[in-house]
Parts: C-alpha cells; sequence; structure tokens
C-alpha cells in the first residue's frame, strides 16, 4: 500500500484523553451531518438493491418470460457484481471517490428504470441487468470506503456499524414494500421506476457527503477525494 514502515506502533493517549466509541461519538465534534448523510445513504442504497435482488427474477416471470430466464436475470445481477467491485477498486484509487460513487449510483438509477421499461425482452433485461449489478455493486463499495474518509480511528468502527445497521433497515423494507404494492395492482415496470428514485436521493447524499467531508479539519480527513 506504499505506507511508511513502523517500528513500533504510537502509544496511547492518556486513558481520560480517549473518546467512548458510542453513537453519541458520532454526532459529536462537527460529524453528525457527515453521520446522517452516510445513513441516509446506506438506507436508501439498500432499498434499492434489496428490491432488485429479492424481486428480479419473479418480477421477470411476471413479464412474461419463463422461470429459467428470470433465474438467470437475478443471477447476472450478482455475477457482475464482482466485476463492478473490482473496477471501482481500482477506479477509486485514481479519482474522486464522492464523484466516482454518485456516477456510480446515477447509472444505476439509470439502468433501473430502463430494465423497467425492458422486461418484457429477454437481450435487453439480461444486458441491463448486468449493468444494473456492476454499479449498484460498485456503489455499496464507494459506501464503504467512506467510514475511513469521515472519521476518525477512534469512531471508525462504530460508525461503519451503524452504517450498514441502518441500511440493513432499507433492505428489510424494500422487498415487503414491493410485495404490498404488487398486491395493490402495480405492474413491474413501475416499480422499477419507483424504485430507481430512492437511488437519486442517495446520489444526492453522496454529493452532499463528499461536500462535508471535504469541510472537516484537517489531519481528521486524510483522502476527502
Amino acid at each position: 500500500m506504499k505506507r511508511p514502515e513502523l517500528t513500533e506502533l504510537p502509544p496511547l493517549p492518556p486513558a481520560g484523553e480517549r473518546s467512548a466509541s458510542t453513537v453519541a461519538s458520532l454526532f459529536n465534534a462537527g460529524l453528525a451531518r457527515s453521520t446522517l448523510l452516510l445513513w441516509a445513504a446506506f438506507f436508501l442504497l439498500m432499498f434499492g438493491f434489496y428490491f432488485a435482488l429479492s424481486w428480479t427474477p419473479k418480477l421477470l416471470v411476471s413479464a412474461g418470460l419463463s422461470a429459467r430466464e428470470g433465474i438467470t436475470g437475478g443471477v447476472l445481477l450478482n455475477i457482475d457484481g464482482i466485476v463492478g467491485g473490482s473496477l471501482f477498486g481500482l477506479l477509486v484509487a485514481r479519482l474522486d471517490l464522492g464523484r466516482l460513487t454518485a456516477a456510480s449510483l446515477a447509472i444505476t438509477a439509470l439502468a433501473m428504470a430502463a430494465f423497467g421499461a425492458a422486461t418484457g425482452h429477454l437481450g435487453a433485461s439480461f444486458a441491463i441487468a448486468f449493468l444494473i449489478g456492476g454499479f449498484i455493486f460498485g456503489s455499496m463499495a464507494g459506501l464503504y470506503a467512506f467510514a475511513p474518509v469521515i472519521y476518525p480511528a477512534a469512531v471508525r468502527t462504530t460508525g461503519m456499524g451503524w452504517a450498514i445497521g441502518i441500511g440493513r433497515i432499507g433492505a428489510i423494507l424494500a422487498p415487503l414494500i414491493a410485495g404490498v404494492l404488487l398486491d395493490r395492482g402495480w405492474q413491474p415496470p413501475h416499480l422499477y421506476y419507483a424504485y430507481a428514485l430512492p437511488l437519486v436521493a442517495a446520489m444526492a447524499a453522496v454529493l452532499a457527503l463528499r461536500r462535508s467531508a471535504r469541510a472537516q479539519p484537517a489531519g481528521r480527513v486524510t483522502a476527502a477525494h
């Protein structure tokens, strides 16, 4: 990683100066805005992500494809996730983290809407599912990378754990809400159009988070870009 070699670990600060790593510490020392933005981004992204992951095979079948083709569409979401996450890791070493994550979310939202329009067409559905998988996993990798950017070491694991936990709430709610909407007569394309909107909101949260991270005092942020 091209970091300087250490002969020994740095000494711990005196006990009285160590900050308690609790949820309250995520809202101290100017961290409140960044914490709330990170929570919102994780919630919104996982809301869209788990809808696509849970409902895509079923909705493709509802749109006229066979059960086997529906399962294939769901598998493609995951396969390209490996490619997308790896590619994101390569790009983020050279490009701005915030802008790259926001662009990935924007492309995912557009692809989600396009997938809704193409649910009855086999080739287009598979191609767009592959695209969604790559960019949505890349977006997730980008959010994970924000924790070291906005949190000091003393609260970093607490901050990341709470962000993921808030995101899991979105992961639970998304499939349930989709089921309710289907029971009320929504068609598959309309669901994909609707679930693209939280991804757009997540993009806005990431851009605001990027500005917030860049505004933090020097010394706390080591990789705001």
